[in-house]
């Protein structure tokens, strides 16, 4: 059973960055596509940030986060990385990382494509 661990949440001042790991084992990485959600108390979960396997590197951001959120992977570490820049209150949230075994195409944002998740990690911007 694939198993994923986030790490690298905590208190970060607006406008600052912040780099969240998404480490999996149990699993063969590079044979999944990872996908960054987050969801803020009291709203639906939200697909921020996604990509496919690491020799074709195809990524997707939400709207709220192009520009700001970059994911990447290191299949040699079994780690993805969603790296936050510029960050706002408004991306205060718990941030989940989640996969599917998948070979080609494009990445989805969507919740029910993923079958495995960690148990996300909190990120809280203060002003």
């Amino acid at each position: 059973q694939p198993q994923l661990e986030e790490s690298g949440g905590g208190l970060v001042h607006n406008g600052g960055s912040l780099r969240l790991s998404c480490t999996g084992s149990e699993m063969t990485f590079y044979g999944y596509y990872i996908g960054w959600f987050r969801q803020a108390p009291g709203k639906e979960r939200e697909g921020v940030a996604c990509i496919s396997r690491s020799s074709v590197n195809i990524t997707d951001y939400s709207d709220s986060v192009k520009g700001r959120f970059t994911v990447s992977r290191d299949n040699t570490k079994n780690t993805a990385y969603l790296q936050m820049n510029s960050v706002k209150p408004e991306d205060t949230a718990v941030y989940y990382c989640a996969a599917v075994p998948r070979f080609e195409g494009m990445c989805e944002r969507t919740e029910h494509e993923y079958g495995y998740w960690g148990q996300g990690t909190q990120v809280t911007v203060f002003s």
